[in-house]
């Protein structure tokens, strides 16, 4: 079971993933001119909805979201920084879609191995971790009044799906280092089809009209 120790190097990584998704959430609720209240609801459930929902759906409860106040704080203060500093944020729109990549190759391996250490099926934690990776940005979306991402561009639920895949074959064999191993590489996955996807336009087949 991957554990979250005050201080670790996961928590770290948690908080940053946090810090990312606020940002953007953030930056979507700027480009919709909402007041500060606004821009900070939509950065923490940008942050932390996709994980909140995991955690109602396989019973650990109170979510993060509630029971540790690191979590919304971090949330708190990126959304701020964004609403204060927005036109130069605004200015570093690729480095901001790297960050986001990274944060959603570690939600989406870190909320796969929490399913299975739920006692989930790997199909069912496939689900999860998915569900962790991409919540947050459909709630923002919708929020926002805009289509979900994952519904129409840049292989994002696809890179998503491929690292939990890879997540969950993998830790099998990945029992004598706690699950690491595996939560990597499927991290990894995740993060290179989503910048591969950026860099040559990827997206799924769409309809002729």
């Amino acid at each position: 079971m991957l554990e979250v120790e005050p201080f670790s190097v996961v928590l770290v990584a948690d908080l940053a993933g946090v810090v990312v998704f606020a940002a953007s959430g953030a930056s979507a609720a700027v480009a919709r001119r909402f007041d500060m209240f606004g821009v900070a609801v939509i950065g923490v459930v940008t942050a932390l909805g996709g994980g909140a929902t995991r955690d109602v759906l396989i019973g650990a409860v109170p979510p993060l979201l509630l029971s540790d106040w690191r979590y919304p704080l971090a949330a708190v203060l990126a959304a701020v920084f964004v609403f204060y500093f927005h036109p130069a944020f605004s200015r570093l729109f690729r480095a901001v879609l790297v960050l986001d990549a990274a944060g959603l190759a570690l939600f989406t391996a870190l909320g796969t191995q929490k399913g299975l250490a739920y006692g989930l099926s790997p199909w069912a934690a496939c689900v999860v971790g998915v569900l962790s990776g991409v919540g947050g940005g459909m709630i923002r979306d919708l929020l926002t009044q805009e289509i979900p991402v994952i519904l129409r561009e840049d292989f994002y639920a696809v890179a998503a799906l491929a690292g939990a895949v890879l997540a969950v074959v993998a830790t099998p064999l990945d029992s004598s280092h706690g699950q690491w191993v595996s939560a990597l590489g499927g991290g990894c996955v995740v993060f290179a089809v989503r910048l591969l996807a950026i860099k040559f336009r990827w997206s799924a087949p769409k309809p002729r009209i």
